[in-house]
C-alpha cells in the first residue's frame, strides 16, 4: 500500500523505479519508469458526495462496482463521515477505492485515516503535520493548489497528485498552460467540472477529475434512486475516453 501510495512521489523525484499498481484493487506489479508514469493510481474520475447519510452514500457507491468510475470521496463536512466512509470499504473496498475530502486539518486527517480511507483531498494545501501523517499511513495524498508555484510546492512536498480547484474559474487550457514549463504533472481538476465538459479538461492534459453535482441528480441520492443513479453513471462513461 504505501508504495502503491509513493509511486508518484518516486516518479516525479526520479529517487527510483518504483513499483505500482493500475487501478485494478490489490494488483501490484514492477515497471520501468515510462510505464509508472502511464499508469493511474486512482481511476480517471472520483465521485464526490457532500453532506449525505450514510444510507445515501453507500446507494451511490453500490452503483459505482463493475464501472470505470469505481472511486468515491466523501466530504469530511458531510454528517457521520467515518461511518460512512468505514461501511463503504467494508461492503465495496475491493471494488471501489474510498477516500475522505475537505481534509483541511491534522484532526481530519487522522479521522480520515482511523476510518479507512485510501485518500485523502482538500480545497487547500496540505500541511507539513498532514503529509506527515499520509505518509505513515500510506494514504494516498491529493491536496488543492490554484497558481503554478502552489502546484509546484505541492509536488515538492509529496503529493502524490495535485488537485487544481476550482478548475471551472480557469478552464481546460490552464491545465495545458501550466504543464508546458513544468512537465507533465498528475493533476486532478475538481470544482464546476461536470459530465458535459470533463473530457474537456482531459483533452488538454488532466490526469484525473474528482466530480460533486456534476454527475447526478441530488434527488437521487436523497431517494437513494438506484436506476437513475446507475443511469447517470453511465452517462458520465459514455462521455470520457477512458
Amino acid at each position: 500500500m504505501k508504495e502503491y501510495a509513493r509511486y508518484y512521489r518516486d516518479v516525479i523525484r526520479g529517487d527510483k523505479i518504483p513499483t505500482c499498481r493500475g487501478t485494478t484493487l490489490g494488483r501490484f506489479k514492477t515497471c520501468n519508469l515510462e510505464a509508472c508514469m502511464s499508469e493511474l493510481i486512482l481511476p480517471k474520475v472520483t465521485v464526490i458526495l457532500r453532506g449525505y447519510e450514510t444510507k445515501q452514500v453507500l446507494s451511490v457507491v453500490e452503483q459505482l462496482v463493475g464501472t470505470k468510475v469505481n472511486s468515491i470521496e466523501v466530504a469530511s463536512n458531510s454528517p457521520h463521515v467515518a461511518e460512512s466512509i468505514t461501511a463503504a470499504k467494508k461492503e465495496f473496498g475491493a471494488d471501489v477505492h474510498v477516500g475522505a475530502g475537505t481534509v483541511t486539518t491534522v484532526e481530519r486527517a487522522k479521522a480520515a485515516i482511523a476510518a479507512g480511507a485510501e485518500f485523502m483531498l482538500s480545497p487547500i494545501m496540505f500541511s507539513d503535520e498532514i503529509f506527515a501523517e499520509a505518509k505513515a499511513a500510506g494514504v494516498i495524498t491529493v491536496p488543492s493548489a490554484f497558481s503554478p508555484s502552489e502546484i509546484q510546492l505541492m509536488i515538492d512536498k509529496g503529493a502524490d497528485i495535485v488537485k487544481v480547484f476550482p478548475a471551472g474559474q480557469l478552464g481546460p487550457d490552464y491545465i495545458k498552460a501550466v504543464q508546458a514549463p513544468l512537465g507533465k504533472l498528475p493533476l486532478m481538476v475538481v470544482g464546476g467540472v461536470n459530465a458535459n465538459n470533463v473530457q474537456s479538461y482531459f483533452d488538454k492534459g488532466a490526469t484525473y477529475a474528482g466530480i460533486g453535482s456534476g454527475i447526478f441528480d441530488p434527488a437521487d441520492i436523497e431517494e437513494c434512486n438506484s436506476a437513475n443513479l446507475a443511469a447517470s453513471i453511465k452517462n458520465l462513461e459514455d462521455k470520457v475516453n477512458w
